[in-house]
């Protein structure tokens, strides 16, 4: 262990308790925890407990919380380009970070060390969010019909190659929209699931064939969908400018689905992303509807699921 790794954990541990009469106490969990003034936050992910990772639209630095505490610190500075979607991968403590549209398309990094392990340009267009499954983790271009899937080792590490897929079948591309957004793996580990934002749609995909089929909602739709989070058959939609998080019930053949909550708070303000951690989802606020400045002030917002 580094001495700056040593002397952040103990910063952290010292941020989450309160010492009485030779006793640690822990306090309450918050509910809300303020991230850096002007970051511009878009995706959130939750790494080793306690920690989530928030990344900035405004340059790409990563952002670490302790969700027990509400401490954090900038870990990783950005390359002065977005990070947007973001998922990590227990296997290696990669960071998987969707760069948006300009610059590296996709990076990843080492939590441990903050090292760039890899990036890749798809020459795509705007590249939103990220999804790490067993042997790939693959990403969505919100203004094309694409999907991009990096080849992952047995230990999740990068091998250096990527496949564009074309998303077929049932898929729409509406032009000059944001299409595909959020994904996640279904829950039989066979498909993606993929919202498309402009039509409020989910979709099944074939991951080695980019094939998709419509997912019967029952009248439902999941307009404005952002980030996707699934906990076995219950798929959280993050719905931005509702400000609102629907969980859908997926049927056993992931077919169809049916809205069985809608989740909301006064505290949310444009929530984009969101991630799980036992009984409670914790969303980042984009703010979109406020102008962004250095002084701006973003949040992870925690609600019960």
């Amino acid at each position: 262990m580094t001495a700056r790794k040593f002397l952040v954990m103990v910063a952290a541990l010292a941020a989450s308790v309160v010492f009485t009469g030779g006793m640690a106490l822990a306090g309450p969990s918050p509910d809300v925890i303020s991230l850096p003034d002007g970051f511009q936050p878009e995706g959130i992910v939750v790494g080793t407990w306690p920690t989530a990772y928030a990344g900035s639209l405004a340059d790409g630095d990563i952002y670490a919380a302790n969700l027990k505490t509400g401490a954090g610190e900038v870990v990783i500075e950005g390359p002065g380009t977005p990070a947007v979607g973001l998922d990590f991968d227990a296997r290696s403590g990669y960071l998987f970070v969707a760069g948006g549209p300009v610059g590296d398309d996709a990076r990843i990094y080492d939590t441990r060390t903050g090292e760039l392990v890899a990036a890749y340009d798809f020459g795509g267009g705007f590249v939103n969010d990220v999804i790490v499954a067993r042997d790939a983790a693959y990403f969505t271009d919100s203004f094309a019909p694409f999907l991009y899937k990096v080849e992952l080792g047995r230990a999740g590490e990068p091998t250096g190659g990527f496949t564009t897929l074309t998303l077929g079948g049932d898929f729409e591309f509406v032009p000059n929209n944001f299409n595909t957004n959020g994904i996640v793996v279904s829950p039989n580990g066979k498909n993606l699931i993929v919202v498309n934002s402009a039509l409020g749609a989910l979709y099944n995909v074939d991951p080695q064939t980019g094939d998709s089929t419509l997912i019967d909602l029952g009248g439902a739709d999941a307009a404005n969908g952002d980030g996707l989070v699934l906990v076995g058959r219950r798929l959280y939609v993050v719905q931005n400018f509702q400000n609102r998080i629907s969980e859908f019930w997926l049927s056993p053949d992931g077919s169809s689905a049916a809205v069985v909550d809608s989740i909301s708070s006064p505290d949310f303000d444009i929530p984009t992303t969101a991630d799980v951690k036992g009984k409670w989802l914790y969303a980042v606020n984009a703010r979109f509807s406020t102008p962004p400045s250095p002084i701006t002030t973003y949040e992870i917002v925690r609600v019960a699921r």
